[in-house]
């Protein structure tokens, strides 16, 4: 039998374990004082939702799951069978397919607007590497029935809040609307279908800089006018939501980012930052307006991420409802916690009661119970090598340890 987890998962030690449940804690307390309520999907969903959900490149990382019995003996006696003919369901790689499968069965039991919490695993099946896993945590907001942007200004709030019930104080918010920048993009001459992979080499601009996109889009087979228009822009200097807005064929498309950015500032009262970033695209094709992500300079890469999606919802019910939801990274958090030895603020100490053959473990138990008031108890039998079981106890994070003597709890 293999002792170890499968590739692109992990086990996790019960100190680890007590940070995570902390942090989520906080994040479920934010979220649930905000006036969002929680809920829970399968972590099954069927083939045809996730394949036709506009997941982007997470539609290649499906988990699928095979037929059984006769279902499945019939695909395989097929010469060719599919991918369809074998498999009906697959793990879920987000929460947004879910939660739109979910709204659209339950939303005669549910208030309107819809403001919900996830927070759950999902699966994709990622290249293993620091950072990407096949299984992780996300922790959701999202806000269904709501077409005004204050619902985006309420979902940067509340994340920003949450972000800084846990610790982090150092960060800020990216935002950018995607029907800004295919308006800008199309009037530089790039087709309408193309927009989608334009963006995705735009987004590496940060990285790559302007001759990388130039030689990537170059590369595509793009339109020469329309790749010099978007490489003459980058190179004139910063990149502003004026300047970008000045290039659209209709100025107004801007008014919506403009209010979101003024009045989430408003809101942050400074304890967070609301920035313009002209290249945030996000992966998902879902997304139809608003993007953000949060970002900080003490990090590399995005530690959360959001956007509207106001078409999604409409493949279940045939209607157009709008949505939009923000996702907190949660494992990116958590090993950045981890990285810098977090100490989970205002903690009881640890404490190992320590008893002997002899002890009246009744008693004992009803000792462990009185010290609960100052600590966090755990009973133990003594071993009969005290260093090493005090060892392991302190790796194990207990900073203190009770015995009985005489009748009486001594603490060390």
């Amino acid at each position: 039998m293999k002792t170890n987890a499968l590739k692109g998962m992990k086990d996790i030690l019960p100190q680890e374990q007590r940070m995570r449940d902390f942090v989520q804690s906080k994040i479920l307390e934010t979220y649930k004082a905000s006036g969002f309520e929680r809920i829970s999907t399968p972590i099954l969903e069927d083939s045809e939702n996730l394949d036709k959900s506009d997941g982007g490149d997470n539609l290649n990382l499906i988990f699928k799951v095979l037929k059984r019995g006769e279902k499945l003996e019939a695909a395989l006696a097929k010469q060719n069978p599919t991918d369809k003919d074998l498999s009906d369901m697959g793990l879920r790689y987000d929460l947004t397919l879910p939660l739109t499968r979910f709204f659209s069965a339950n939303r005669n039991e549910l208030c309107f607007p819809f403001k919900v919490i996830q927070t759950d695993r999902v699966y994709r099946a990622e290249r293993p590497q620091k950072g990407r896993l096949r299984e992780f945590v996300q922790c959701d907001i999202d806000i269904l029935g709501d077409s005004s942007v204050n619902a985006e200004v309420e979902l940067i709030d509340v994340t920003a809040n949450a972000m800084l019930s846990i610790g982090f104080k150092d960060f800020y918010i990216n935002i950018n609307d995607r029907r800004i920048l295919r308006n800008m993009l199309e009037t530089m001459g790039f087709l309408p279908e193309s927009i989608d992979s334009v963006c995705i080499t735009f987004d590496k601009l940060d990285k790559i800089g302007a001759d990388g996109v130039k030689s990537e889009l170059q590369e595509k087979q793009f339109d020469k006018k329309a790749i010099d228009a978007l490489v003459d822009f980058i190179q004139q200097g910063e990149i502003t939501l004026d300047s970008v807005i000045s290039r659209c064929s209709d100025v107004s498309i801007g008014d919506d980012l403009k209010y979101i950015i003024q009045t989430a500032k408003k809101v942050s009262g400074g304890k967070y930052d609301v920035k313009y970033c002209p290249n945030l695209v996000r992966g998902q094709g879902y997304y139809t307006g608003a993007v953000f992500e949060i970002a900080s300079p003490l990090f590399t890469g995005a530690i959360g991420g959001g956007g509207r999606y106001d078409n999604l919802i409409g493949k279940f019910t045939g209607q157009s409802i709008p949505a939009v939801g923000f996702s907190i990274g949660f494992e990116r958090i958590c090993s950045i916690l981890l990285e810098q030895n977090y100490q989970i603020p205002g903690a009881k100490e640890r404490c190992a009661l320590l008893y002997d053959d002899s002890a009246d473990f009744a008693k004992i138990m009803n000792m462990a119970q009185s010290l609960r008031k100052d600590y966090n108890v755990a009973v133990f039998k003594k071993a009969k090598k005290m260093g090493p079981q005090f060892d392991m106890l302190e790796k194990q994070g207990f900073s203190k340890f009770a015995v009985l003597k005489d009748g009486q709890i001594v603490l060390k």
